[in-house]
């Protein structure tokens, strides 16, 4: 019914010669647990950090949709065409890379970049690719990724506010910031900055902030077709 990952649990990768650093929270690149594939329809959920001046050059991806949420700094995303958006904390930035797109994620700015990419299998392949951003995405509201059954929230919550969690056959809770007591499947846990939490039906799971808190919620279909 719930696992807990930890932020320090996570595997550590990028290269930090070049000024990346990444911590998984799933099978990613080098990392592999037949264990920890995916989550449903979520294959990565991956806190990267940029020093300024470092970023990804151009590199395909398909048959993924890739959510991004900025936690401090900028990021610059480039599409094919070399059109440049910046993103920036409160927006958040889906790229579906359909049947195949190539890219370049990047620092521009002059202040340490830390954000958090998403990846989640889409319903069905292949398709035109296709980008977006929602600037400042308000408290609690609903994105639907168009093209797989799931849904993301951001709760953005004061000290001792409480909120449910769920609404899926699967849910799965990345704490942005803050710190969460989580209940209701079970002993109460604690949760940080960086800690995330899958949970799989049953229970009435409900979360309340100590000191105001940040957090992702996807709402999440079963195991993708």
């Amino acid at each position: 019914m719930l696992r807990v990952t930890r932020a320090a649990e996570r595997y550590r990768g990028g290269d930090p010669a070049a000024g990346i650093e990444t911590r998984h929270a799933f099978s990613f690149a080098g990392f592999y647990d037949p264990d920890n594939v995916r989550f449903g329809p979520l294959t990565a959920c991956n806190e990267e950090r940029l020093a300024p001046g470092a970023g990804f050059p151009a590199h395909p991806h398909r048959d993924v949709e890739i959510v991004s949420w900025v936690l401090s700094g900028e990021l610059t995303h480039e599409d094919e065409d070399g059109t440049a958006t910046v993103v920036r904390p409160g927006d958040l930035q889906r790229l579906t890379a359909g049947a195949g797109v190539r890219h370049v994620e990047r620092n521009a700015g002059p202040e340490p970049l830390r954000f958090l990419q998403m990846w989640l299998i889409p319903a069905e392949p292949g398709g035109e690719p296709a980008y977006e951003v929602v600037r400042g995405i308000g408290d609690d509201v609903p994105y639907a990724l168009p093209r797989t059954p799931a849904v993301l929230r951001v709760r953005r919550l004061r000290d001792g506010e409480r909120a449910a969690v769920g609404g899926g056959r699967l849910a799965y809770l990345h704490l942005a910031s803050g710190a969460v007591e989580l209940s209701g499947v079970g002993p109460p846990v604690a949760l940080t900055a960086g800690d995330a939490a899958r949970l799989t039906g049953g229970g009435e799971p409900v979360v309340r902030a100590a000191g105001g808190a940040e957090l992702l919620l996807w709402e999440l279909s079963d195991r993708p077709s």
